[in-house]
């Protein structure tokens, strides 16, 4: 855990972090302005930038609950309940910055899916040119079909047609190398928070069996707390197994290392664990007699990545 064995030590202002609110900003309307075919995965992401905004609000709330805790053990006068409150606070501290690391490995994850919504972006306009000279052909075969034009469209629509056929095939591979990093990261991000959660969790409970709960009658007087020493070795242990705690995960498997930098396989694809492979101009521009725009790729003004 890394910190004080008493969550009173610390400065109580920084868990009463106001949570940040989704409004409504210049980025909301960038949905509107994606290309039709990354619609979709622009609004998976953008959910996920709200689902991680949570976690990392939860995390602020729970060291926020783990100092209020304290303070109210603090006030009860008894030195038992005082003890123990603020070494389930320093627990349930953790536990919030282990939604804060989570958070984190989730902004990694959701800038992978970012990648594949950018190349679905870029093969888009390859798609749109595909059916607008096809389009064109097929008015001119109704309204003039002797025109010599349909000629020089049908040359065009074999070049489109190529050059979309390559631009699929990178969105493909890249989809599907993608997905598999994506929810790697993920997943692993998952089981780690839980393993670790559930390493506090347990010795959250080893601190609650050092409090006596032995009712007393009016006039009695409980016996001293003299359990201090071993509270804190709990907390010594919590901490020694966090930093000890290493991933045992089953490895995702990937062909992708052939992979190239133009997203085209380059050599014979070995099989091996998966690795990252940055996106770099994925797709061959339109032809040049009808060059649509592609759409903007805006960015959210969002915690971690643009």
């Amino acid at each position: 855990m890394n910190r004080a064995l008493s969550i009173r030590s610390r400065k109580k202002d920084e868990h009463m972090k106001e949570a940040p609110k989704h409004t409504f900003s210049i980025s909301t309307l960038r949905g509107i302005q994606q290309a039709e075919l990354s619609k979709k995965l622009y609004k998976l992401i953008k959910t996920e930038n709200h689902a991680i905004g949570a976690y990392e609000t939860a995390g602020r709330e729970r060291l926020s609950i783990a100092s209020q805790l304290s303070d109210w053990g603090e006030s009860t006068g008894d030195d038992a309940i005082s003890d123990i409150s603020d070494k389930i606070g320093v627990i349930l501290s953790e536990i919030g910055e282990q939604e804060d690391l989570f958070a984190q490995n989730l902004e990694d994850y959701r800038s992978i899916l970012k990648q594949i919504r950018n190349i679905e972006s870029s093969v888009q306009p390859s798609r749109d040119q595909k059916a607008k000279i096809s389009d064109e052909i097929q008015k001119l075969k109704y309204k003039e079909p002797s025109s010599p034009k349909i000629v020089t469209l049908e040359q065009e629509l074999v070049r489109a047609e190529a050059q979309n056929l390559v631009a699929e095939a990178q969105l493909t591979n890249i989809t599907r190398q993608k997905l598999k990093e994506a929810f790697d990261v993920h997943f692993a991000a998952t089981v780690e928070r839980a393993e670790k959660q559930v390493i506090l969790a347990r010795y959250g409970r080893r601190l609650l069996n050092l409090l006596d709960d032995t009712p007393v009658v009016p006039g009695d007087v409980r016996q001293p707390f003299e359990e201090s020493n071993e509270a804190r070795q709990i907390l010594a242990d919590a901490e020694q197994e966090l930093l000890s705690w290493q991933p045992n995960l089953e490895p995702i498997q990937s062909n992708a290392g052939g992979l190239g930098s133009n997203l085209m396989p380059s050599d014979e694809p070995t099989q091996g664990t998966r690795t990252h492979t940055e996106v770099t101009e994925p797709v061959p521009a339109p032809p040049p007699t009808e060059k649509p725009a592609a759409e903007s790729q805006g960015s959210h003004l969002e915690s971690a990545t643009a």
